[in-house]
């Protein structure tokens, strides 16, 4: 049976009779590899610093070892469907959980960042495949009846994931060095292995698709997506459109990426199913799904970034923090589908959409005694809000989708949610930096030499420093002005995370209205 076959007949036969055990075997196996190929796109964020001086690069160039990995991956995820026809999809999930763990291996040999790229773009493209092929497992394997549980799986992957990659990252690179971070998905993947080769149907290869293969659209589309993703990851640094290098790279985006869409819609056989965004709850559904992983992704590049810059926590110390994200929804997801059965599906995406905004919102008050302790009730907060959002936000995104699309539709649903991440991170990036910038402004204003406050404060320094191995009083003085300035800048910082965490409020509460506006489907029937 072809994989097109297998697609339309899995959930009519599946439907008809119990699912056997080796189907759920191939279903776990599917999710296991969606996990590690979700936890690899930020289990390096908390030791970025461990990787950049184990390889000699600098912190500017360092951030290429988290984006080309999801270039890679943003560019495979809607070109499994078509792939795994043409190799069949048996051969084309277990030639790239073998090629995923080589690339693994081969990151942590890297000896430089050119070498380091290489191999976490590759890794990416392998992992890209990992994603859609289990959420397509649950819709063609499953009956109707148990895809809840399934998805609710498809949900961990995708939420619990990112949540806890840097707190395993972090302890790895502590205690073992960084290169562990790449040798731990060694285990997962070799599981992952054993439950696959024995449990996927064998399908003959159908080459004389590559012939009929929508090549001028695949390569807009990886030309486009690798543009934007590098405008998105360098624009920050470059001051954007200020510098012509960015400039280019923009135009040749959107050149390419428009293109790209003419050539989708026109063509009679696509490499990627854009017309499936035509059906209203697939669209709202998709744009709320980027909306998720923008702050989704946000959320664990802003806390990392917040705890080492200006708490000064170590990579363990970050991943620890990080875990009051993931953990608590390893409690929390398995109760979705009972919930999905009670409740419409829009209430659930908007209570967790909702909860997850209240955990953002809580944080917009941060000071620099806001440490770990601090965070870690908005953590557990932010794990109830995914866990409960990700899952009905599927059924009813999918509920139109036909049998033989579900492949096609995986596809683009998670790549919006990857490219979405992508975009959030680079804003978030950008807003950090602005927003510092303008609260500097403001609070510079008032600290002048005359602000009795600030003579008192510099005055009191003075005669510290003069206690304490500065006898020239000159020198004790311009000691004391120094560490006010960076107590303006230090300030300036927190107030501008706390900043980014308002604007993360503020695009659950739109995705909240895109869902509202979505066709409303009881639970169980949207599931």
């Amino acid at each position: 049976m072809s994989t097109s076959d297998a697609v339309v007949a899995g959930p009519i036969e599946a439907a008809s009779e119990a699912v056997s055990p080796r189907t759920w075997v191939a279903v776990i196996g599917c999710m296991l590899g969606a996990l590690i190929a979700v936890l690899d796109i930020q289990i390096v964020n908390s030791s970025l610093p461990n990787i950049e001086g184990g390889i000699g690069t600098g912190v500017d160039n360092g951030t290429w070892i988290s984006t080309s990995y999801l270039i890679g991956e943003i560019i495979m995820i809607p070109l499994t469907d078509y792939l795994s026809r043409v190799f069949g999809f048996r051969r084309f999930l277990l030639t790239n959980v073998m090629l995923f763990l080589m690339f693994s291996v081969g990151c942590a040999f890297a000896r430089n960042l050119g070498d380091m790229i290489a191999m976490r773009a590759l890794q990416g493209f392998c992992g890209g495949v990992m994603i859609p092929m289990a959420f397509t497992m649950v819709l063609t394997k499953l009956p109707r009846r148990q895809q809840p549980i399934g998805i609710a799986a498809f949900a961990v992957t995708a939420t619990f994931g990112p949540s806890i990659g840097p707190t395993i990252g972090g302890y790895l690179t502590e205690h073992y060095g960084w290169q562990y971070i790449f040798f731990v998905n060694l285990v997962p993947g070799a599981v992952m292995l054993a439950l696959l080769y024995p449990t996927l149907d064998r399908e003959p290869m159908r080459l004389g698709l590559l012939k009929e293969g929508d090549w001028y659209g695949i390569a807009t589309m990886a030309i486009g997506l690798a543009c934007l993703q590098t405008v998105l990851d360098e624009g920050n640094q470059d001051d954007w459109f200020g510098s012509p290098y960015i400039v280019h790279l923009s135009i040749a985006a959107a050149v390419m990426l428009v293109a790209f869409v003419v050539i989708e819609l026109r063509s009679a056989a696509p490499a990627v199913q854009l017309r499936l965004l035509a059906g209203r709850n697939f669209a709202l559904g998709t744009a709320a799904n980027a909306l998720v992983g923008f702050a989704l992704f946000g959320s664990v590049y802003i806390l990392p970034a917040y705890l080492d810059e200006v708490q000064g926590y170590n990579a363990e110390q970050i991943g620890l923090v990080l875990a009051w994200v993931g953990l608590p929804q390893l409690l929390i997801v398995p109760l979705v589908p009972a919930l999905l059965k009670r409740f419409d599906a829009r209430i659930l995406v908007c209570t967790g959409l909702a909860i997850f905004a209240l955990s953002c919102f809580l944080n917009t008050t941060l000071s620099f005694n806001d440490s770990g302790d601090q965070l870690r009730m908005t953590n557990i907060v932010r794990a109830l809000g995914q866990a409960i959002m990700i899952s009905p936000l599927v059924g009813i995104a999918m509920v139109d989708i036909k049998p033989s699309e579900s492949a096609a539709a995986s596809g683009v649903f998670n790549m919006m949610r990857s490219l979405g991440g992508a975009i959030g991170t680079a804003a978030l990036q950008t807003i950090i930096t602005k927003r510092e910038q303008f609260h500097s402004n403001i609070i510079g204003q008032s600290v002048t030499p005359y602000s009795t406050t600030d003579q008192s404060f510099l005055t009191n320094m003075q005669h510290y420093f003069l206690l304490h191995g500065f006898p020239d009083p000159a020198r004790a003085y311009h000691q004391g002005e120094i560490l006010l300035g960076n107590l303006v800048a230090q300030q300036s910082l927190i107030m501008a995370f706390s900043d980014t965490f308002y604007v993360l409020g503020v695009v659950m509460i739109v995705a909240i209205v895109m869902v509202i506006s979505m066709r409303g489907q009881p639970g169980k029937a949207a599931a």
